[in-house]
């Protein structure tokens, strides 16, 4: 995908869902308010719990996604994970959605490109973001609900970027990584630059990464060719190309084939 094209694309979908028609709403278990000192700002966090959450006292391990507004993704990968929890097709898991205030902020690094540059100028907020899902959600669902120590990461388009960059420069924040058709191609695809360099010197231990794109990225290529040389003892990954699907249309069927890898029946 060209340059400028990949422009338009960006400026036209930027946020999300907000591109798609809404999906039906969901309601989350809760939805809880977080004053963020690491941001600055007030967020929303939504949280589905598994059937059987109420019941018992089985701790459960988390999935956290980007765009996780009940007006945003939240809805359609919490009914995912429900559908596929009560056919056990999935072991049960913890949905905790961070709502956005300004994506194109918190979800891309820096860029040295002009047109991205002039489409988000406040990006770079990447590592204020990973602090803040660090030191603040991750401690606060911890605080509230029975979780395991087992975590999940999940985002599309942007978010899916976030992902892919989470996985690289700090592994530890999550066990497993899903990413349906990541913008890796962001200023001039730096995030991969130094890849094979990371994972020669990894030491996070065992992860799992799920990619899914509905077109051919040269970033993503060169990402899965660093991984087939110099994949860390313990990482796995798995990399499913959805041809027939687009941009706008893949994260339904990503997110479900990703959450059903990362967390299938043992």
């Amino acid at each position: 995908m060209g340059q400028m094209l990949r422009l338009a694309v960006f400026v036209a979908i930027a946020g999300c869902t907000h591109a798609r028609p809404p999906p039906p709403r969901c309601p989350a278990e809760l939805t809880l308010t977080v004053q963020s000192k690491t941001l600055g700002e007030k967020r929303v966090i939504n949280v589905y719990l598994p059937p059987d959450y109420a019941k018992g006292s089985a701790r459960y391990p988390v999935l956290y996604m980007l765009d996780g507004g009940l007006g945003e993704d939240f809805p359609h990968v919490a009914g995912s994970v429900d559908v596929s929890i009560k056919n056990a097709v999935i072991r049960p898991v913890i949905v905790v959605g961070i709502e956005n205030t300004e994506r194109r902020r918190d979800l891309i690094g820096p860029t040295t490109v002009a047109d991205e540059q002039r489409a988000a100028p406040h990006a770079g907020g990447t590592a204020r973001f990973r602090t803040f899902l660090r030191d603040e959600v991750k401690p606060l669902i911890a605080a509230r609900y029975r979780v395991t120590n087992e975590s999940a990461l999940i985002g599309e388009s942007l978010a899916g970027l976030f992902v892919v960059e989470t996985f690289l420069v700090e592994p530890t924040l999550f066990d497993g990584y899903i990413a349906a058709d990541p913008s890796v191609w962001w200023n001039e695809q730096a995030v991969i630059h130094d890849v094979n360099a990371r994972l020669a010197a990894w030491s996070a231990g065992a992860k799992a990464l799920y990619i899914a794109t509905s077109e051919e990225q040269e970033g993503i290529t060169a990402l899965l060719a660093a991984l087939r040389i110099v994949a860390p003892a313990g990482v796995t990954w798995t990399y499913e190309p959805m041809p027939s699907e687009h941009h706008n249309t893949i994260f339904p069927i990503a997110a479900l084939r990703g959450i059903r890898t990362l967390f299938a029946v043992e």
